[in-house]
């Protein structure tokens, strides 16, 4: 399928109190270099772009939940801001680096469905190829974060035009849609504190209706964390929108045995009751 063009314009770079603003998502973790450099490179290219971390802590080689995570960020920030997403398990394959313009802002990022769920709420998405003229005079195997994505989006905040990066991508690489189907859905995150983030809205769910998590089925629903006895898990409608599965003061993930990406089901009504394995 081909998508239309999204706003016309050059670098569209937003324009903070502090100038034009550039996120980063990675699996890298703090422990190494990694970010640090990327961000030295980004500061050479485009001393006066303001650079946010989001998040360096997904999971490592996990292309859905870095696509969560950019999902849940991006909007929050001013349009224009220019966001690099590495989650790259490819890195140095015959995968495209690209670029994309969607909903206002601009990514960066390996083509590899880790900028889906953005097209996905966005359709007139455009993405390009990048250039490798764009990145660093070498570019390594193994790190494209350094070499190819941070100089590419420095670039582009420097005043490089869209239309420059490279040639059009018509058909991205996308992951399975994160809708669920009919009364079958999955669990697209889990937060640091053991928060089960499915892909069910409040709504989709009947009013004494319940979960389905492998072979526990939670019925229970709150509106704050406080209202549920610690240690019991519950249906909450979290911060994203989404239903998610959690238990106060407890690892609702550990409680359960679930993991991201676990299949899930809406469960009919059994009188308000929750049930654990």
């Amino acid at each position: 399928m081909s998508h239309r063009a999204a706003a016309a314009g050059s670098s569209e770079v937003a324009e903070g109190r502090g100038g034009p603003l550039l996120t980063l998502t990675t699996d890298f973790g703090l422990r190494d270099h990694y970010v640090g450099v990327m961000k030295g490179v980004i500061a050479g290219i485009a001393p006066e772009v303001g650079v946010i971390d989001i998040t360096h802590d997904v999971p490592a080689f996990s292309i859905p939940e870095g696509a969560f995570a950019i999902l849940q960020a991006y909007r929050w920030f001013p349009s224009g801001t220019a966001h690099v997403v590495v989650v790259d398990p490819g890195v140095g394959s015959h995968r495209n680096a690209v670029a994309a313009r969607a909903g206002g802002h601009v990514f960066v990022a390996p083509d590899n469905g880790v900028l889906s769920f953005v097209f996905e709420r966005h359709p007139e998405f455009e993405v390009r190829a990048i250039d490798t003229r764009h990145g660093l005079a070498e570019i390594s195997r193994t790190f494209h974060g350094r070499d190819l994505f941070a100089p590419a989006a420095a670039r582009l905040m420097a005043g490089l035009r869209f239309d420059q990066v490279g040639p059009r991508v018509r058909e991205p690489v996308m992951l399975h849609s994160m809708e669920p189907t009919a009364r079958r859905g999955r669990v697209l995150h889990v937060d640091r504190f053991g928060n089960l983030v499915t892909n069910f809205r409040a709504g989709q769910l009947g009013s004494r209706e319940g979960l389905q998590l492998g072979s526990a089925s939670v019925f229970v629903r709150v509106e704050s964390y406080a209202e549920a006895p610690a240690g019991d898990p519950f249906l909450i409608e979290g911060s994203s929108g989404y239903l998610e599965v959690s238990a106060n003061r407890a690892s609702a993930a550990q409680l359960l045995g679930v993991r991201a990406g676990a299949e899930i089901a809406i469960c009919p009504p059994d009188g308000g009751n929750s049930r654990e394995p």
